[in-house]
């Protein structure tokens, strides 16, 4: 699925399914909510934070792909609110890193190794 066609299945999943999108603060506020469920889950699977239980850990690779999903659908439901074509933004945002750090990364003595 290109990112083109994402953003046409969530509008049509919104109007067939959702009903209509909810407003753009309400899609911000779950979109920072949903990126706290990723954050909570790289702290446990790759950072110190430990599982409260075995049976937890045992589905967080699952659950970690569920949440970075649930973060994609509403970032997408928001630049279908306000009219950003996230082909172009993308597109132009990596023009836009390729030009202005070209040489900063090769040169990080922090990335070698």
């Amino acid at each position: 699925m290109t990112i083109a066609e994402a953003q046409k299945t969530v509008d049509n999943w919104i109007y067939t399914v959702g009903v209509r999108y909810y407003n753009e603060l309400t899609n911000t506020a779950i979109l920072m909510e949903e990126v706290g469920e990723v954050a909570r889950l790289m702290a446990r699977l790759y950072g110190e934070q430990s599982f409260k239980t075995a049976e937890l850990a045992a589905t967080a690779k699952d659950d970690l792909s569920d949440e970075m999903a649930d973060v994609l659908f509403v970032l997408i439901c928001l630049a279908n609110q306000t009219g950003v074509n996230l082909t172009e933004a993308m597109e132009k945002n990596l023009e836009k890193k390729t030009r202005r750090d070209a040489v900063r990364h090769a040169a990080n003595e922090k990335l070698k190794g």
